[in-house]
């Protein structure tokens, strides 16, 4: 038989589903009250891993009952003190009083047990799933329901500034790993009944816990449906990062641009939420997301809005120069060295010829050869350890491109080019804006080498054309510009002051559209009071 109708047959061949079976075993148990028959099929599930516990004990003295938990993910001085204790001791009111069976529940619940997060659940499944998140169950004997005492403890690190957003003014706070974390620094920045947590579970083997977080009379009620209706969708046997959650949600999957956007400081998603947007938070990730997203998003940072309009509006402005400066230098150079070297001054094309002289490339290869080197740097950069890394940029850039000039393998411009857009694609705030910023740099390099200044061009349309073509849950891309909006346009090229944007992004469409009320609107119009002025003083004096 050939290798091609072997390989026909093979693709032929239907794929069977190998059978989990943990979970079929968990579906088909039940709680029938028999303790030495739950112990039994626990211990099936659980009895390989060493840091799995079953205490046996009697509650009150008379009732046998069991306790399973993982060891490594409790706390143990909680487990003595707050659920052994209770168990097995009477409550001092009812000492000397006999307790019926029937009764036994009531009383752990409502006099005993002195813990805020217990629950009784009779199904099997549910136990199973509480015992792998961290909870404690205890199950008694003829009883149908179990206990389900949370009692997760799991060691985390400190809340510090977020490690990719640095921060200038702001509060210097980001997420950590566990929700009930991250949700609790939400809540403390929205401290208003409005805020609404919505949790669901993703992941068939991880069941990974996934908010979603809105703000009620707010948020558009059919945006908030769509990212559930998202959401719901996906059948992913482990979600381990929100990023996992983020190329199944968004809408153009083959774009470079990122349409869902990402960041680790509460303080931002805080502000989104009160914009109208909704926010997804996965357990076991720092980052949040934020849809729906637009392309002005990312070069905006959280500083624009917490120092004065004027400073950071020529920041921003400066912000987008290096964006756009950062995607079509290279190019440009390309062009212009290759095709349209009358573009250039004299005195400066004398200078540009006396530095290539010697290079034996045409202009396209040697920026590709050079671009190519600088993000292998970039890239061998943020994966070595701190320390090394630091040494390795700073004798990447020196040694490495003085010696390249020396040999006459590139030329100074063409180094200093290849520098300059580098540094205009740092000055991007967003990581995956500017990644998609570099990934375009290289077609428009091709398209400068073939066609010239017609080639740079056709590739910029394109790439608008894209632009305008990309939506962001149904939010064209390129809002508030296309389509025009002149209450978004004064936060999109410049930050204009915060009375002027007195409304909500009318493309996000929320139900509540002042932000700012007319009434402090107009107190700003009013001159100020001097109430300190130096002649009031000398008035009073005299």
């Amino acid at each position: 038989m050939s290798i091609f109708n072997w390989f026909k047959k093979s693709k032929k061949r239907k794929a069977h589903p190998i059978p989990n079976q943990a979970s079929e075993l968990i579906q088909s148990m039940e709680m029938s009250g028999s303790l030495e028959q739950l112990i039994d099929s626990i211990t099936r599930i659980f009895g390989g891993n060493d840091d799995f516990g079953v205490r046996r004990f009697h509650v009150f003295g008379h009732y046998q009952a069991v306790m399973f938990y993982y060891a490594t993910m409790i706390d143990q001085a909680m487990i003595n003190g707050s659920i052994l204790k209770p168990f097995m001791y009477v409550p001092p009111h009812l000492e000397g009083k006999s307790i019926e069976f029937h009764r036994l529940q009531d009383v752990l619940l409502q006099d005993s047990i002195f813990h805020s997060d217990v629950r009784t659940e009779g199904r099997f499944p549910k136990l199973v799933e509480a015992i792998l998140r961290g909870q404690t169950v205890v199950a008694i004997e003829g009883l149908n329901e179990a206990f389900v005492i949370g009692t997760r403890n799991i060691e985390q690190r400190a809340i510090d500034q977020p490690a990719t957003e640095q921060v200038i003014r702001g509060p210097r706070e980001g997420f950590i790993e566990l929700l009930g974390t991250n949700i609790a620094l939400l809540r403390y920045r929205l401290q208003t009944p409005d805020l609404r947590i919505n949790t669901l579970e993703l992941g068939r083997r991880t069941k990974s816990k996934v908010a979603i977080c809105y703000m009620e009379g707010i948020t558009d009620p059919d945006l908030l449906k769509e990212v559930k209706k998202r959401l719901s969708r996906i059948d992913i046997d482990a979600v381990l990062d929100s990023g996992y959650l983020e190329q199944f949600i968004e809408d153009n999957h083959l774009s470079p641009f990122p349409q869902v956007n990402y960041t680790e400081r509460p303080d931002k998603v805080a502000a989104n939420l009160l914009e109208g947007r909704v926010a997804i938070l996965v357990d076991g990730s720092p980052l949040a997301l934020i849809v729906p997203t637009v392309f002005n998003q990312f070069y905006q940072t959280v500083e624009d809005y917490t120092e004065r309009f004027l400073l950071m509006s020529a920041i921003r402005m400066a912000r987008l120069v290096a964006l756009i400066f950062s995607l079509v230098f290279p190019s440009i150079y390309v062009a212009i060295i290759s095709f349209n070297p009358e573009l250039i001054p004299t005195e400066f094309a004398v200078a540009v010829a006396g530095g290539r002289a010697g290079v034996p490339f045409p202009a396209i290869i040697e920026v590709l050869v050079i671009e190519i080197s600088m993000e292998v740097l970039r890239e061998a950069t943020i994966r070595l350890p701190q320390q090394v890394g630091g040494a390795l940029s700073i004798v990447g850039v020196l040694v490495i491109g003085q010696a390249a000039v020396a040999a006459g393998f590139a030329s100074p411009i063409t180094v200093v080019i290849i520098a300059l857009a580098t540094i205009g694609s740092f000055a991007t705030p967003a990581y995956n804006a500017a990644l998609a910023l570099r990934l375009l740099r290289f077609p428009l390099i091709f398209l400068a080498g073939i066609f010239g200044l017609y080639g740079v061009m056709i590739g910029l349309i394109l790439i608008l054309n894209h632009l305008l073509s990309l939506k962001s849950f149904g939010v064209p891309y390129l809002s508030p510009l296309v389509p025009g909006n002149f209450q978004g346009m004064k936060d999109l090229l410049v930050r204009g002051p915060l009375w002027w944007m007195n409304n909500r992004p009318s493309f996000l469409q929320p139900l509540d559209k002042t932000r700012l009320s007319d009434k402090t609107v107009e107190q700003l119009k009013q001159p100020p009071d001097n109430v300190m002025d130096p002649l009031k003083f000398k008035d009073r004096k005299e």
